[in-house]
């Protein structure tokens, strides 16, 4: 393939991935009032699965409430973001909330409760590697906030066999 026709393909790509998040956006959003939206939840609780695997609890009920008080940080964390970075992450769920979207941006087929935590973990390393930075971007975005969220909780800190920061 020669380069010339290598970079409209991309051109072309992008614009429909654009496109494509915007549709996404204006029909399911990701946040709604900077709180996860149904769709939001879904993407975040399977990304938490993934991320956090070791880290949660192994007992179904109290890995479930874990998950539970993740999501809940996490509507914490974005009612805290500006309002241009909840636009901006609102986009980003409502496109992986999408079959077409999720698919393009991290090569998962299944959607996201079925998706076992290892197709996810291989689905998010090879965002993490990818030559394309918008899949790196999405990558971090969902990795950091994750992290962020689920570490942050003090209730979270004895599962990691944390004691909590050294008084002074």
């Amino acid at each position: 393939m020669q380069r010339r026709t290598l970079l409209k393909l991309g051109v072309v790509s992008t614009a429909v991935l654009v496109l494509a998040g915007g549709a996404a956006a204006l029909l399911s959003p990701g946040l709604h009032e900077g709180r996860l939206s149904p769709a939001g939840r879904e993407v975040f609780r399977a990304v938490g699965r993934a991320v956090l695997d070791q880290s949660l609890p192994r007992e179904k009920a109290s890995r479930n409430d874990a998950l539970n008080g993740l999501l809940n940080r996490v509507d914490e964390l974005t009612l805290a973001l500006p309002p241009h970075a909840q636009a901006e992450l609102s986009q980003l769920l409502s496109l992986l909330a999408s079959a077409a979207g999720r698919r393009a941006l991290t090569g998962l087929g299944d959607e996201w409760p079925l998706a076992t935590e290892v197709r996810i973990q291989q689905s998010l390393q090879e965002m993490r590697l990818s030559g394309i930075v918008l899949r790196r971007q999405a990558y971090a975005a969902l990795h950091d906030i994750t992290a962020a969220a689920y570490f942050s909780d003090v209730s979270t800190w004895p599962q990691l066999g944390y004691p909590g920061p050294v008084r002074i």
